[in-house]
C-alpha cells in the first residue's frame, strides 16, 4: 500500500531538495503536484483541501524560505501534518473495563471481519495473556460460524458452540451469558456482512449492540475498496457508534487513500493493519510510521519489531558466532533465507526501509523479489550435506545436477554460489578489522552518522 503515492511524492520533493532556495512559487508548485498525487491515491476531496490548505499555510511562511534546508523543511512540515491527519498517535484496543469485554466487529461482506476477529484473538491470547471466546452473529452466509470455529482451533481459542436456527441477538445473548459463567477475559462477536449497507444490516447490528454493550465496535474495512470503504465507515459511525477501524490488505497494490481519509471523515482512529494471510499478521497503527512509509523516509522501529518477533534468539547468536568464527556455510545461509522469509520476504521489508523506492526498480529489474528466495532456497535444498559445507565441491556437474533437482538453471546456481562467496569474503574483512581493531574505532563514527538522520527540527 501506498507505493504509488510515495512514488509520487518522492519525485516532487526530491526536485525541492535539489534547491538552495525556494520562493513561494515553487512551494505552490510543489503542493498542487502533492494535491494531485492525494486525489490519485483516492484520498477524499475535502481531505484533501483541508490537509493543502495547512501544509500551506506553513510552508510559504519566513520559516521555510530562510530555513538552511527549505526544502527538507517543507518535507518535514507535510510529513508533521500526514501523522495528525492519520490520528497523531497509535491508539490500543481499550479493554479496561469489567470482564468479560465485549469487542464486536462489524463490515462489510468480504472485508475479512472473520479472520481479523481471529488474528486479534490470537494476539490477546499469546501477548496479554486474555482467557477470549469467540462468538459467530452470521447466520445469513453458509458456513460462517463453521469457519470461525476452524479459525478458532487454528489459533487455539475457544469458540461459542453452534445452534442452528439460533437469531443473532440470541447468540449474542448466550455468548455473554457463557462468557461471564466461564471467566472469560474478552468476548468477541463477529457480526454479519452484508454485499452493500442496508437497514436490516444496520438494524441487526444495533440490536446486537444493545444487547451485549460493547467496549469496542471495531470496523473491518478493506484497504482496496478505496473510496468505498471510507463511505462504509461514515454510515457505520453514524449508525452504530464506532470506536476504531481495522484496515486489512494493506499489503496488496492499494492507493492507500482509504487510510488517509478515514481517520479524517470519521473522526475516529485506525487501530489494527492487517499485513497478510497469516494468522500473527497483525500490526498496531502507528500514524508517524506510516507517514514515514509513505513520503520515503521507512520504518525502521516495526522492521526491528518485526525481526525481534520473528528470529529464532539462540540460531541468530549461534549464527553470528559461526561468523565470527569464518565457519559460515550454505546450511547457515540457507537459515538466513528462511528467517527473512519469516520476516515477510522481500516485499514486506522493502516498505519498512527508508529511501527505498528507487531501489526497488532496481531490485526489479535484477529480479530480486520473494520469488528468488524460493529459488535459492531449492538450490540448496537440492545439494549434498558435503556440498552445502564445502561450496568448492561443486564443479561445472555438480552444478548441472543441482540446477536440474531444484528446477533452476545453471545461472541461477551460479548466482547464488557468487552471492554466497561474495558474502564469506565480506565476514573476512570484518573479522580481520576486528583484530586489528579498526571496527573498534569505526563504532563511534557509525553511531554518529546514525544520530544524523532525519529532519531538522
Amino acid at each position: 500500500m501506498f507505493e504509488g503515492l510515495s512514488n509520487r511524492l518522492g519525485e516532487v520533493f526530491d526536485r525541492l531538495k535539489k534547491r538552495g532556495a525556494l520562493s513561494e512559487s515553487d512551494v505552490s508548485e510543489a503542493l498542487r503536484e502533492v494535491r494531485i498525487a492525494l486525489l490519485e491515491a483516492d484520498v477524499a476531496l475535502p481531505v484533501v483541501k483541508d490537509f493543502i490548505n495547512s501544509v500551506k499555510e506553513r510552508a510559504v511562511g519566513a520559516e521555510v524560505i530562510k530555513s538552511i534546508t527549505p526544502g527538507q523543511m517543507v518535507v518535514k512540515i507535510v510529513h508533521d501534518h500526514l501523522v495528525e491527519l492519520l490520528g497523531g498517535t497509535v491508539q490500543t484496543l481499550d479493554l479496561v473495563a469489567a470482564a468479560p469485554v465485549v469487542v464486536m466487529m462489524v463490515g462489510l461482506q468480504g472485508s475479512g471481519k472473520t479472520t481479523s476477529t481471529a488474528k486479534i484473538a490470537k494476539r490477546l491470547s499469546d501477548r496479554d495473556r486474555k482467557k477470549i471466546l469467540m462468538a459467530s452473529l452470521d447466520v445469513a452466509r453458509p458456513a460462517a460460524q463453521e469457519q470461525l470455529a476452524v479459525l478458532g482451533r487454528q489459533v487455539s481459542v475457544a469458540t461459542l458452540p453452534i445452534v442452528p436456527g439460533q437469531p443473532p441477538v440470541e447468540i449474542a445473548k448466550r455468548a455473554l451469558m457463557v462468557a461471564k459463567t466461564e471467566g472469560y477475559d474478552v468476548l468477541m462477536l463477529d457480526t454479519a456482512g452484508r454485499l452493500a449497507i442496508d437497514d436490516a444490516l444496520m438494524a441487526e447490528v444495533e440490536a446486537v449492540r444493545d444487547a451485549t454493550h460493547p467496549a469496542e465496535t471495531l470496523l473491518v474495512a478493506d484497504a482496496m475498496t478505496g473510496q468505498d470503504a471510507v463511505n462504509t465507515a461514515r454510515i457505520f459511525n453514524e449508525r452504530v457508534g464506532l470506536t476504531g477501524i481495522v484496515l486489512t490488505r494493506i499489503d496488496g497494490d492499494a492507493r492507500g487513500g482509504a487510510a488517509l481519509a478515514m481517520r479524517s471523515i470519521t473522526g475516529k482512529p485506525i487501530k489494527l493493519l492487517g499485513t497478510g494471510e497469516k494468522m500473527d499478521a497483525l500490526e498496531d497503527f502507528h500514524p508517524d510510521r506510516i507517514a514515514g512509509r509513505i513520503l520515503g523516509m521507512g520504518d525502521v522501529v516495526s522492521l526491528v519489531e518485526k525481526a525481534a518477533a520473528t528470529i529464532d534468539q539462540a540460531e541468530a547468536e549461534k549464527l553470528a558466532a559461526k561468523m565470527q568464527k569464518g565457519t559460515f556455510d550454505l546450511d547457515d545461509f540457507l537459515s538466513q533465507l528462511r528467517q527473512l522469509k519469516k520476516m515477510g520476504g522481500m516485499g514486506g521489508l522493502m516498505g519498512m526501509l527508508p529511501g527505498i523506492a528507487k531501489v526497488k526498480k532496481q531490485m526489479s529489474e535484477a529480479k530480486i523479489d520473494d520469488g528468488m528466495l524460493k529459488r535459492q532456497e531449492a538450490i540448496i535444498l537440492s545439494m549434498t550435506k558435503a556440498e552445502r559445507r564445502d561450496p568448492k565441491l561443486l564443479n561445472a556437474k555438480r552444478r548441472v545436477r543441482i540446477a536440474k533437482g531444484s528446477g533452476t538453471d545453471v545461472a541461477d546456481v551460479n548466482r547464488l554460489i557468487k552471492q554466497f562467496g561474495d558474502m564469506q569474503k565480506m565476514m573476512k574483512q570484518v573479522q580481520a578489522m576486528g583484530k586489528s581493531g579498526k571496527l573498534a574505532k569505526m563504532m563511534p563514527q557509525l553511531q554518529n552518522m546514525m544520530g544524523k538522520g532525519g529532519f531538522p527540527r
